[in-house]
């Protein structure tokens, strides 16, 4: 090259500038995509030319048959490669013409995904969550999810298989080279445009005939309005279905009914039409004045439900009638055991709200309460014979007699004596007892009842004495505790603490005692509200000291004791001081 290396000879420059231009035409680099004109085939081999290298680079004639170019493979045809490698370690040159359809392919989607276009493709196969869908023009692999595929369910998708259609693409990665694309969206623009040519016919207050109850949510009631251009889907929402309270459409429709709607709203932009059925019919409570609160009247049943029956005081004007009111009695009432649809029956109107439109009735305010007849019976401090209806762990339910009703029994009103669990236990369902009637609640329609108060009541005994009385007790047993007792002649048992059994500690052993014993106690406590009382040998001790030393003890005792008038004294120098 030293012969080229003085630049300032015309010769030289003429060459320079030659090679530039030769240089220019051909930039030669890895990793892009060039054209190159096939000049030899052989059996398994085609050879390309491609100006700017040393050497031709060869293909294997299969890669071109594989990628469709069967027709390109001639003397003379020009295709494009991307050139991997300008020379590997063998110097030879590497192309691909596969990758160089692949790249290709892959501008084209990006295009095609910046301006929002379809492209065509079909759908080659299954796999894992949805389809592989191939690219008709570039034969680029893409994937589409199941849930993209349709806008409906779809049992089987084999017709769609091997069928060229258009397809949305709706996700890009470059990195990874992945492409997700929607047969979906196609399938829904369509329908969107021929559910706009539908509802272009229709305008606000028109009625449609027998439209069919699709579905229903809780916000509304969906119908399909079938028209000579197809079927279209409308809403009527829940505050448009009855001029009445409504819950849930389900109170009021059942799939496949057929119901006259009127339009009350379209909207062009969302393609939603909104219906109402309420106002296919003037309103009812217009005539509310003529019902009153209390008043009685007819109502026919509707539709029953779980927790009620839906009636109507007359078409339109709807009422529900709650399970809690229509027996006084009955507990968990199944409606539809005791009524029917078509049913008229008798009821009170309870509550008219004008604001919330909504009618309360009862039918139990119709009938006696038997609440009010069992007071007039048996009033408080009457007895009456039962049934054990129920048992739990604290109480008895008692079926009172000749009446529906339950009373309840406290299991602290069972005995006076005896443990209130222990004696739960020895009753049973269906046994037959005799109660007093302690409190009634005819609102809140409650009795309550007690077995114990139809005895005599052992703290009675009590009656007439009051704290520092002395009573005779016998000793029932003796423990750490202290020791238990029972006054002569009373059924009732106490316990004398271990601290009030002497005044002196040392004598203050239960184990003195071993039962038996008949001996004296003083009360040092007596409740009658609380049925509390409490005995003490303590104090009848102390009593009878404090009786014994204001009896037998003389004014001037302890006089003769050298400090006896210790305290005169101090008092007298302290006045002394004080002048």
């Amino acid at each position: 090259m030293e012969i080229y290396k003085d630049l300032k000879t015309p010769e030289n420059k003429q060459f320079q500038e030659l090679l530039n231009s030769q240089m220019s035409k051909n930039k030669i680099e890895e990793g892009k995509i060039i054209e190159g004109k096939i000049t030899k085939i052989t059996e398994k081999f085609v050879f390309i030319f491609i100006p700017g290298l040393k050497s031709e680079p060869i293909i294997d004639a299969n890669e071109l048959k594989l990628i469709g170019l069967n027709d390109k493979i001639k003397i003379g045809e020009n295709i494009s490669v991307l050139l991997e490698k300008i020379e590997d370690k063998n110097g030879e040159v590497i192309v691909s013409a596969i990758k160089a359809q692949k790249i290709k392919g892959w501008y084209k989607l990006e295009k095609a995904y910046e301006e929002n276009q379809s492209i065509i493709g079909k759908i080659t196969s299954k796999c894992k969550g949805g389809v592989i869908v191939e690219h008709s023009e570039t034969g680029s692999l893409m994937f589409c999810p199941g849930s993209q595929i349709s806008d409906k369910p779809l049992k089987s998708i084999d017709h769609l298989i091997g069928v060229e259609q258009k397809f949305a693409i709706i996700k890009l990665d470059k990195m990874r080279g992945n492409a997700c694309v929607s047969r979906r969206q196609i399938v829904s623009s369509n329908k969107r445009e021929d559910k706009a040519k539908i509802i272009e016919k229709f305008k606000v207050g028109d009625i449609i005939k027998d439209a069919v109850v699709k579905g229903y949510s809780s916000f509304g009631c969906f119908f399909e309005v079938t028209t000579p251009d197809g079927t279209l889907d409308t809403l009527c929402h829940l505050q448009e279905i009855s001029y009445s309270r409504v819950n849930h459409p389900d109170e009021i429709f059942n799939i496949g009914e057929k119901h006259d709607l009127k339009i009350i709203s379209i909207d062009m932009e969302k393609l939603q039409v909104g219906c109402s059925i309420k106002q296919l019919s003037p309103d009812p409570f217009e005539h509310i004045s003529n019902y009153e609160i209390g008043g009685k009247y007819k109502v026919k049943v509707e539709k029953i439900t779980d927790y009620g029956c839906f009636c109507s005081l007359e078409p339109g004007l709807s009422t529900l009638l709650h399970s809690s009111e229509i027996s006084w009695t009955k507990r968990n009432i199944v409606p539809k055991k005791l009524f029917k649809v078509g049913d008229m029956i008798n009821c009170v109107i309870t509550e008219i709200d004008k604001e919330k439109r909504r009618i309360a009735i009862s039918h139990k305010l119709t009938l006696e309460n038997p609440y009010e007849v069992f007071s007039k019976d048996y009033p408080v401090g009457s007895e009456v014979n039962g049934i054990i209806s129920s048992t739990n762990e604290y109480a008895l339910y008692v079926k009172l007699e000749k009446l529906d009703i339950d009373g309840f029994l406290h299991a602290n009103d069972l005995s006076y004596l005896n443990d209130p669990e222990e004696e739960l236990k020895k009753f049973k369902k269906g046994d037959q007892i005799k109660v007093k009637v302690l409190e009634i609640k005819k609102e809140e329609q409650k009795i309550r009842i007690g077995l114990k108060q139809t005895g005599d009541d052992p703290f009675n005994w009590f009656n007439g004495k009051k704290v520092n009385d002395i009573v005779t007790v016998n000793v029932i047993s003796a423990d750490n505790k202290g020791l238990t007792v029972k006054p002569e002649g009373c059924d009732m048992q106490f316990l004398i603490k271990k601290s009030n059994i002497a005044v002196n500690t040392s004598d203050a052993r239960p184990s003195r005692f071993v039962g038996g014993e008949r001996i004296d106690a003083a009360i040092s406590e007596l409740n009658f509200d609380k049925r509390k009382v409490s005995l003490s040998i303590k104090l009848l001790e102390e009593l009878q000291n404090k009786e014994a030393v204001s009896k037998f003890s003389s004014p001037l005792s302890g006089k003769n004791l050298p400090f006896s008038s210790l305290s005169e004294r101090l008092g007298e120098k302290k006045n002394k001081d004080d002048e």
